[in-house]
């Protein structure tokens, strides 16, 4: 198979609008732009297909036209996640980014800049996806084998993408390499379940086609592709399918879980044991292939060890709470964890080890060093508790230290990880009400995971089983019916994967998130006073078309 050149790693962002022969194109009005001319089967070479499949995976770099937009890019959903029970804005006020503390507050309007970043990134996106798979057609120098394989792979990374839309979006336009002329698609021409079914589609013809394994990392093998399915087949309950193609990720072997938690945050271990999906950064090249995407995120640092970062993410205190642990090491399934506040490293109770590798919390250690109230932008108003999972050590050789974006590095940002992989099959077990006594053996691996991570001499540290009473057991055999089971998994969901961008799309698709997040708001008013008024409603789950994108495109979105 040819070496594609030029992988996510070392990508170099080509107009793939431009390469097919666009005029200037704005990004408000991308649908609406009718082509300008195209490539014959003669003039798409190798090469030229290749490279048009490149510039489509560097869609996953979300740096298109500026920082900000690269916080609501396609793969970062951390801004999203602040509609949840798990995360505040954090930053210096409530006016910073202001567009996100309406997401924060409930209080989303059309013009939000947040959803029109999403709206045109996921598109044009789609657009390179779309350019690529009809030049790989158009190529009369690839083998057959080989088109089929490069096709697959861009209709995987073009599921992705609508798949994005579709957890966001109430209703928006779907087109594949097949139309002609976007600009002529009607937000309402197929239904949700209609777009629902051609993602799967695609995804279920992609693992058929795509090799087990891809020599150059980053690039999409079939298990990208089953895992992604599964994650679709959740969100629109086809549990069946989910349990069978999660399944097919963990029976391939080529996964594992990472022997300490803390690994997930050393680029020492890119591309390894969970990596399924993952977007590969640099901090050797150019500042186009950082993490731009967490570059708002970064803690305040003292001793500006990464710079002063933005301290953008914080956790809630809700979330914080969650980690809670009873006398034998399992959580407060039954509501009761925000019953009392972890507050710092002063909590006597027992917690979850996983707590101190996911967030920052004053008097614990972070990377080696002492987390304290100059590591916070604004301790009076969003509390402490910034993200840990993005941050290698600061004395790391892969960190970039007093720059922009802060903290950057090479760590990868890992899209679907297999511990998660494990926790959707357990779902899907658990809704099903079959093997239930197996999916309690998915999530008691990943809680192995989180009970062998206390290890004082693991570097650089992150835990101090001196301070903090860390008790994590597995589940047992007793009780663990179809309701218990549900609680322990969606728990176990919000555990491993905090400050993921995750929790906000589970509430969704669980059909709980207003009353979630409205008794949230209820409980954590009393630390963030700007909760006071804010308020969820069943016709705000999903976004509205941004009014911009209606207003260019005529009738076709009212």
């Amino acid at each position: 198979m040819k070496t594609i050149k030029n992988t996510i790693k070392n990508v170099v962002c080509i107009g793939a609008v431009a390469a097919l022969g666009f005029t200037s194109v704005s990004c408000d009005s991308l649908l609406d732009t009718k082509p300008q001319g195209a490539f014959t089967s003669e003039q798409i070479g190798d090469e030229e297909a290749i490279d048009l499949m490149t510039s489509a995976y560097a869609t996953l770099l979300c740096h298109y036209f500026g920082n900000n937009e690269s916080f609501a890019g396609p793969i970062n959903n951390w801004v999203i996640d602040l509609r949840s029970d798990d995360a505040l804005k954090g930053g210096d006020g409530v006016t910073m980014e202001g567009y996100m503390h309406q997401l924060e507050v409930g209080n989303v309007q059309s013009d939000n800049d947040v959803i029109n970043f999403k709206w045109r990134n996921n598109y044009f996106s789609v657009s390179r996806c779309n350019t690529a798979i009809r030049a790989l057609v158009a190529s009369s120098n690839l083998s057959d084998a080989n088109r089929r394989s490069y096709v697959a792979e861009m209709k995987t990374l073009r599921a992705y993408y609508y798949f994005d839309m579709l957890r966001l979006f109430q209703k928006f336009p779907y087109f594949d390499e097949n139309v002609v002329n976007p600009s002529e698609c009607r937000a309402d021409q197929y239904s949700r379940e209609q777009i629902a079914e051609f993602i799967k589609e695609d995804l279920r013809n992609c693992y058929e086609i795509l090799p087990d394994t891809q020599e150059e990392p980053g690039r999409f093998n079939r298990f990208v592709a089953a895992a992604l399915l599964a994650r679709v087949d959740l969100f629109t309950h086809d549990y069946a399918e989910a349990e069978k193609y999660a399944g097919y990720v963990i029976s391939s072997g080529q996964y594992q879980l990472y022997n300490n938690f803390l690994d997930m945050s050393k680029p020492e271990f890119n591309n390894q044991f969970e990596s399924v999906l993952a977007v590969q950064f640099s901090s050797a090249n150019s500042p186009d292939q950082y993490n731009f995407n967490n570059c708002l995120n970064c803690t305040w640092s003292d001793g500006n060890l990464y710079g002063n970062g933005d301290d953008f993410y914080l956790a809630s205190q809700n979330l914080v709470n969650a980690f809670r642990t009873d006398a034998n090491g399992l959580p407060y399934l039954d509501g009761s964890f925000n019953s009392e506040n972890i507050d710092g490293a002063d909590y006597a109770g027992n917690i979850d080890p996983r707590l101190d590798f996911t967030l920052g919390r004053i008097g614990m250690p972070w990377r080696g060093h002492m987390y304290n109230e100059k590591w916070c932008r604004n301790l009076e108003l969003y509390g402490q508790y910034s993200g840990k999972k993005p941050y290698p050590a600061p004395e790391s050789p892969y960190v970039k230290t007093g720059i922009v974006p802060w903290g950057a590095s090479s760590l990868n940002m890992i899209l679907i990880r297999y511990a998660d992989v494990l926790l959707m099959k357990a779902e899907a077990l658990i809704e099903q009400n079959k093997d239930l006594d197996d999916a309690r053996k998915l999530i008691n691996e990943v809680r192995a995971k989180a009970a062998r991570s206390v290890d004082a001499s693991y570097t650089p540290v992150d835990c101090n089983p001196m301070v903090a009473n860390y008790l994590v057991r597995e589940y047992g055999a007793t009780g663990w019916s179809q309701d218990y089971a549900r609680k322990a998994v969606r728990m176990e969901r919000r555990l491993e994967l905090a400050m993921e961008g995750l929790r906000w799309f589970d509430l969704l698709r669980w059909g709980n998130a207003v009353e979630t997040v409205n008794n949230y708001y209820a409980s954590e008013v009393k630390l963030r006073s700007y909760y006071t008024g804010a308020n969820l409603t069943e016709d705000e789950l999903y976004f509205p078309i941004p009014v911009n994108q209606v207003d260019n495109a005529g009738d076709l979105y009212k």
